[in-house]
């Protein structure tokens, strides 16, 4: 089943983020080399697709785990959160209805 992992980004986290995001993008690369991956991608904290400074307030990860217990492990492991960039992380069952 797919799951939608949804975090947001502490407060002025950007150089944690910056300096985990190798090892964050290796695990999604992983999911996306196993054909587990739909989309990954973080949200902008301005209207911009290259922020700068101004960072970003969280992500959004859509994958196939077993179960919605595997998912919270896999999000709970993410080098973001060990580096303190994500101060609240949901993982919730999705649909994909369209396209």
């Amino acid at each position: 089943m797919w799951y939608a992992i949804i975090s947001e980004d502490s407060e002025n986290s950007l150089a944690q983020r910056l300096a985990a995001r190798p090892a964050h993008l290796q695990r999604l690369q992983e999911l996306k080399d196993d054909g587990r991956l739909f989309v990954a991608g973080p949200h902008p904290a301005i209207d911009s697709l290259e922020p700068g400074e101004a960072g970003f307030t969280g992500s959004l990860v859509i994958a196939e785990f077993p179960s919605l217990t595997q998912a919270q492990q896999w999000a709970d492991a993410d080098p973001y959160v060990a580096a303190g960039v994500y101060r609240q992380v949901t993982v919730k069952p999705f649909k994909k209805v369209l396209p």
